[in-house]
């Protein structure tokens, strides 16, 4: 019982409790505490010409902050869909209690060409 009244304790406790509670702030605009779910616009090929026929999708998924698997990037997944001429990247995320299930997703849409 001692040990959870040193003051020592109690800081290096209410450090690691603010480490936790900061994890994935830069994660999309908003996010929240229980549940977040959001997109955002990433960028636009201002070329008329490319067209938006094929919509590919790519996510990274981590768990417990100590797994992550995935791929997010916009190239490989514009590569492994056939997608030759980009005309947008838009992303999302999802959070659930912020430290339990968090994933980030690419979003490339575009045209074989």
């Amino acid at each position: 019982m001692f040990l959870f009244r040193s003051w020592k304790f109690g800081n290096l406790l209410l450090c690691f409790a603010l480490l936790f509670s900061t994890l994935n702030c830069a994660s999309g605009p908003v996010s929240g505490l229980l549940y977040s779910k959001t997109g955002f616009p990433g960028t636009i090929n201002e070329d008329p010409g490319v067209k938006r026929e094929l919509r590919a999708e790519g996510c990274i998924h981590n768990f417990l902050t100590l797994i992550s698997i995935g791929n997010a990037g916009a190239g490989e997944i514009a590569f492994q869909n056939g997608i030759t001429r980009v005309a947008l990247v838009d992303h999302s995320s999802l959070q659930i209690l912020t430290v339990l299930y968090r994933n980030y997703c690419t979003i490339v849409v575009g045209d074989k060409g």
